[in-house]
């Protein structure tokens, strides 16, 4: 049997060692600076216990004390009982020659050494039992440690180690005791180490607890400690609070004593910041060993710090969440519109540095006079107005950027004007001229390579799925970021950017054109049925599911050119359709309920389409043609840029896939997604200081997503969780300087004309539009690319957030189907039920008959 095992022994596990000991043997073997020592296993107990007959003794004591009207194992008696078969008999010889050897192995003969129970059912991850057995410092000579070592396992059996148990529901007869023999560090200041914040606070910092003397003033709270808090990347200290340290532990002759700490000393910082840097960095390499956060005692002997023990965290109260709002210290104008159709949720971290990345890159004047052009709003992307309407008045385009505006983010409301930034002409000129010029270069350049990028983009992005999926390692994971994604995503990025500058200011003109002659209805007919085979990429899903159903392609070519496009295409942390199995068929089941599919919806359009079409050229004949160039011009710009946006989803599907791989291989797992992608590169070069601030990131993430989706325009400063609890709250319109309720009456940008009568069907989400039935009216906050499918199913649409080029107008017109788009108050004015008349070419919404109440109490 072995009853001694050396401090590093691989063998040295809780069944042998106990937690304690365990712990001190990982640490030893990771390198860690833990005091000299050996093991004095379970088996040396067991041996003592069976061999003295003191286990069959406890066994008649347990029984006696648990009668059926006593609660068991609690009484003191049967304790001090148990406590005192310990002091009886003598040790087994192969025990104590054991124990006495590996003390002799130490050195110095009578080597003065710390003795401390080791439990089997000690320093778990749900259950500490600190301070539950005993420890003995300052023992010198082989008979008072043998002395001590039956002391530590008759600790086994104190009171409030009966009662422990008891309360845990843990079987005394389960639990065994190991002894942990270590040299005694002479410390003269000791504490406690805590590698994340256990109240809760930021979870990027680390808490150094630390007195003068022994650590067991500090543990066991008889002396308030100094406190330092250091920053988990710099191992700067950025808190430090000094207590009056009255009391220290010292060692005696008969053990330790408590005794006052000198005049000179009580006010004194116990540590340096240099000092608590070191102790900052020994925390996270224990905690690095470990894998999660760790509770450490330290001891410095003559300036050289050394780990005493290192248990789980048990009691770390919930993570304050980060604040994640752009708004706070501007008067700006913030729009939703146009980007939370693209990004409709709220964004992990990771997703909203890859946003952050794109946006970067293709827009120019990204920042001006210190304000952001798009920003981070409790978690929801959004767009300041003030900052690209201040651009465009330097630039002499105030009337133009209007009209545009109201094009891609909708009608401002009566009374809403944008804020500019206080930055004068000459200084917006200067800070962008320079950056619009390069800009315009680099679009013309990628402009001529558009159409070869978008035939090799799809081929290109799935060899580099592969080659993800088959990296073997971090190196080999970040190696492949740095030299080919990384690149190949900002080669999207800049495609998109020159796909989206094609065709200019075209459709501000020919839209104002059309609609001086025509009126809005006929220029709506006008400008759709403008792509490919005579449709948008937009209508692409829903056509090529059709032909599916009728057998003229196959699941793997669907699955290929649309698998990546749906409602959460650019949050990385979400699926994409393609990985979900059941995703085509479910598409299919939906299908078969439509009476009319998008085919004959399509062709009946395109015969409205020439009808307006012959209107103009009746009244106006000799503006035919060159309205025409104009409108295909546009078309084709428009069916570039569509093309160029599937790209992009196409690679924030190789994001998702490159933040899953990096999590598998660095073990991190999906917390990388609470990461911003510096974060998760360092982690892959074996960094693991950024993962720290998990827990506040996803308490942040988890928090936002409980929130109503916010309002579509913002000015001034905006806390979401206040909004949100406000019993009046506008979901159209938050204005800091003006608190004025909502009107209680829905309208908005009338986006595809026509009118209809039916009941509506409010839904958030595209996974509850499942139920919509045939002929019903969708209400919801916005749609993308991922609600295509469901459209067939309507007679019309309302949404909250939306503008005359957002995706339910733009397939409302193709279908013929009336759309009022940017209504605000729809989904909250508006309930599952009700009959309701959409009007989209006045775009107003009127409540018919409400939907049947739930009866009230007479």
């Amino acid at each position: 049997m072995d009853y001694v095992l050396s401090l590093d022994a691989a063998n040295a596990t809780l069944e042998t060692a106990g937690g304690k000991g365990a712990a001190l043997s990982e640490l030893a073997r990771g390198g860690l600076p833990v005091p000299g020592g050996f093991h004095v296993t379970t088996a040396a107990y067991r041996e003592f216990v069976t061999a003295t007959g003191v286990a069959d003794r406890i066994r008649a004591e347990l029984t006696a004390a648990s009668g059926p009207d006593s609660v068991p194992d609690t009484g003191a008696d049967a304790g001090a009982r148990i406590r005192a078969f310990f002091e009886e008999g003598p040790l087994p010889s192969d025990v104590e020659q054991a124990v006495s050897k590996a003390y002799a192995e130490l050195g110095d003969g009578a080597r003065t050494v710390a003795v401390r129970s080791s439990a089997t059912a000690e320093d778990l991850p749900d259950l500490s039992f600190a301070g539950q057995q005993d420890t003995y410092l300052n023992i010198t000579g082989e008979s008072a440690l043998l002395e001590a070592v039956r002391r530590c396992w008759a600790s086994l059996w104190t009171d409030r180690a009966l009662a422990y148990r008891a309360r845990a529901g843990i079987a005394h007869e389960d639990v065994s005791l190991a002894v942990v023999v270590q040299e005694l560090v002479a410390a003269d200041a000791a504490g406690v180490m805590f590698t994340v914040d256990p109240l809760g606070g930021r979870a990027d910092r680390l808490v150094v607890n630390a007195a003068w003397g022994l650590g067991e003033a500090v543990v066991s709270g008889l002396v308030t400690p100094d406190t330092l808090v250091v920053d988990r990347a710099t191992l700067a200290v950025v808190e430090e609070r000094i207590a009056a340290k009255e009391v220290m532990t010292v060692p005696t002759v008969e053990g330790t004593a408590e005794q006052p700490v000198p005049a000179d000393l009580r006010e004194a910082a116990v540590l340096t910041t240099a000092e608590a840097g070191e102790l900052a960095r020994l925390g996270l390499a224990v905690e690095e060993l470990y894998g999660e956060p760790r509770d450490v005692e330290w001891a410095r002997e003559a300036g050289a710090f050394h780990i005493l023990q290192a248990r789980p965290i048990t009691t770390v109260a919930a993570p304050r969440p980060e604040v994640w709002n752009d708004s706070t210290g501007t008067d700006s104008l913030w729009t939703s519109a146009n980007l939370g159709e693209a990004v409709p949720d709220v964004m992990t971290p990771a997703t909203w540095s890859f946003v952050k990345a794109f946006m970067g890159d293709v827009m120019v004047g990204a920042s001006l006079a210190g304000r952001p052009m798009y920003g981070n709003i409790g978690g929801r992307f959004y767009m300041n107005l003030s900052v690209t309407a201040t651009l465009a008045a330097a630039f002499g385009q105030g009337r133009k950027f209007a009209r545009a505006n109201e094009l891609v983010f909708g009608r401002l409301p009566d009374g809403v004007t944008i804020p500019l930034l206080p930055a004068s002409r000459l200084r917006v000129w200067r800070d962008t001229l320079g950056e619009a010029f390069a800009v315009m270069s680099r679009i013309r350049a990628n402009g001529k390579q558009l159409p070869a990028f978008l035939e090799e983009a799809p081929e290109r992005c799935e060899e580099l799925r592969a080659r993800v999926a088959a990296a073997a390692n971090e190196g080999d994971l970040s190696a492949l970021w740095e030299a080919e994604i990384a690149p190949y995503f900002r080669r999207c990025c800049h495609m998109l950017q020159a796909a989206t500058r094609q065709g200019g200011d075209t459709l501000v003109k020919v839209r104002g054109s059309l609609e001086s002659l025509v009126g809005e209805q006929d220029a709506d007919l006008m400008t759709t049925g403008l792509g490919d085979d005579g449709q948008l990429v937009s209508m692409g899903p829903l056509l090529a599911l059709e032909r599916l159903a009728g057998g003229e392609t196959d699941r793997d070519t669907y699955t290929r050119t649309y698998g990546h496009r749906g409602p959460h295409e650019f949050e990385v942390s979400l699926p994409r359709p393609a990985e979900n199995a059941e995703w085509i068929d479910r598409q299919l089941a939906a299908l078969g309920t439509v009476e009319e599919d998008a085919a004959l919806r399509l062709a009946r359009q395109a015969t409205a389409r020439a009808a307006a079409w012959d209107r103009l050229a009746a009244a106006h004949p000799r503006r035919v043609a060159g309205l025409r160039a104009e409108v295909d011009g546009w078309a084709a710009s428009a069916r570039l840029r569509e093309a160029a946006r599937t790209e992009v989803a196409r690679v924030f599907w190789l994001l998702r896939m490159f933040v899953l791989r990096a999590g598998e291989v660095s073990g991190a797992g999906e917390d990388l997604f609470f990461l911003s992608r510096e974060e998760i590169l360092a982690v892959l070069g074996g960094d693991r200081t950024p993962l720290a601030a998990v827990p506040a990131r996803r308490a942040a993430y988890e928090g936002y997503r409980a929130l109503p989706t916010y309002p579509t325009l913002i000015r001034g400063e905006f806390d979401p969780q206040t909004w949100a609890a406000d019993p009046n709250r506008r979901a159209d319109l938050f204005d800091a300087q003006d608190t004025t309720p909502a009107a209680d009456t829905v309208a908005g940008s009338p986006a595809s004309g026509g009118v209809v009568e039916g009941t509506a069907r409010v839904v958030a989400t595209v996974e509850e539009g499942e139920v919509i039935r045939p002929g019903e009216i969708l209400v919801t906050t916005v749609t993308n690319i991922g609600w295509t499918p469901l459209f067939t199913r309507i007679s019309a649409i309302v949404t909250d957030v939306g503008a005359n080029l957002s995706h339910a107008s733009i397939v409302a017109r193709e279908l013929g189907i009336p759309a009022v788009v940017g209504c605000g108050n729809a989904t909250t004015r508006i309930r599952t039920g009700d009959r309701i008349r959409v009007d989209g070419g006045r775009g107003t919404v009127d409540v018919l008959e409400p939907a049947e109440a739930t009866p009230g109490p007479a």
